[in-house]
């Protein structure tokens, strides 16, 4: 769940930026200020399981990288999505070819895993509002139900499950999992 931070008065993009971060993270829209919850064990565990298992793929192949709790300034927001994934073109970098702090871009896939007590209905309004900025793809795994919600562009959702192929960004296509198989990132037996 987000928690809405109250302030006196609306605050713009920019006098957010300049406040220090929070723990958990803090998101700003529509003039507001929201801190996310602190995760609890599936949601940590797939928040750093699957990163890896996407950066296992997209790294040495310069394709794409895996980013958790990465801060995305852009369209009058700044969000920190559980996973930020962004085609390796599309890493910001700066003049020695190191990774830039600031990500003034939107995620290329934005993966959001739900927790117990959280809003779906903010979680998806994250979701949706980068997908009308170019991301080209958006995940709400929902670990309780064991089901993923997908989201694409100028299309209706779909609810994998089970062994339902997820999809991936094209430039990922080598990355073949089932929801199973995702959730099963869960097992420690």
């Amino acid at each position: 769940m987000l928690t809405s931070i109250q302030s006196p008065s609306k605050i713009s993009l920019e006098e957010f930026l300049l406040l220090p971060e929070t723990e958990p993270a803090s998101e700003y829209f529509d003039g507001q200020i929201y801190q996310k919850d602190i995760p609890q064990g599936k949601h940590s565990t797939l928040q750093f399981e699957f990163p890896s298992v996407i950066n296992r793929i997209g790294k040495p192949q310069k394709l794409a990288y895996a980013f958790p709790e990465l801060r995305c300034s852009f369209g009058g927001r700044s969000i920190v999505p559980d996973i930020a994934v962004f085609e390796w073109p599309r890493i910001p970098l700066n003049s020695q070819g190191e990774i830039e702090n600031r990500f003034e871009i939107p995620p290329d896939w934005i993966i959001e895993i739900l927790s117990p007590d959280q809003s779906s209905t903010r979680v998806i309004n994250k979701i949706l509002f980068c997908l009308k900025d170019k991301t080209k793809l958006g995940w709400l795994i929902d670990a309780e139900e064991r089901l993923v919600i997908v989201f694409k562009p100028q299309q209706e959702p779909e609810i994998k499950e089970n062994q339902d192929i997820l999809p991936v960004l094209d430039v990922l296509s080598d990355l073949q999992l089932s929801a199973n198989d995702l959730f099963g990132l869960l097992n420690f037996s």
